[in-house]
């Protein structure tokens, strides 16, 4: 299989996973044109025999690490206050509740640190292993469980509708208690 097959043939994988890591499809189909443009003017990079899944998400992911940095600096941020909607606004039909769980879940991973999200989406979305993923994102294989074990954990909580580390659902509130010495 020629390179530009391979290409082809992980187009929808890379759509996919930069949809879930941008919710915007314009931008994130820019970043999988941008992605395979890299690719296909780096094909030397590529080794024969090697998986081209791990070679095109770690161009992807380098190039949203890029973005999301210059993005970062012109970000501009609204807290919304709970008190701007009345508790009518929050009530939903029950054929909504799968639709709100997953828009729930869709804002629990945008609140992840970038580093825990790619590699639960990498694992739980796109399926990949972890020695796969460790490939992509250039870390050892331990950081990949780590950063899946604490990404996961921080998922269920925020899932649970807390904050983390609130002393809820197992964290510690407040975080160590220390002595005064006088």
């Amino acid at each position: 299989m020629s390179i530009r097959n391979a290409l082809i043939d992980h187009v929808p994988r890379l759509r996919r996973y930069a949809r879930a890591l941008i919710h915007n499809r314009e931008l994130a189909d820019d970043l999988v044109q941008d992605t395979l443009e890299r690719a296909l003017g780096r094909t030397e990079q590529f080794r024969a025999g090697a998986d081209p899944r791990a070679w095109l998400f770690a161009i992807m992911h380098s190039l949203y690490v890029n973005h999301a940095r210059r993005a970062s600096a012109r970000a501009v941020h609204v807290a919304m206050d709970e008190d701007m909607f009345g508790d009518d606004a929050l009530a939903m039909p029950d054929g909504q509740t799968r639709a709100h769980e997953m828009r729930d879940l869709d804002e629990a991973l945008q609140r992840l640190p970038a580093e825990q999200r790619a590699v639960v989406l990498l694992v739980g979305l796109e399926d990949m292993s972890y020695a796969e993923v460790a490939l992509a994102l250039d870390i050892p294989i331990g950081t990949v469980m780590s950063r899946l074990s604490r990404g996961r954990e921080r998922l269920r909580v925020l899932m649970a509708g807390e904050a983390p580390g609130d002393g809820k659902a197992g964290g510690k509130a407040g975080g160590p208690k220390l002595r005064v010495v006088r």
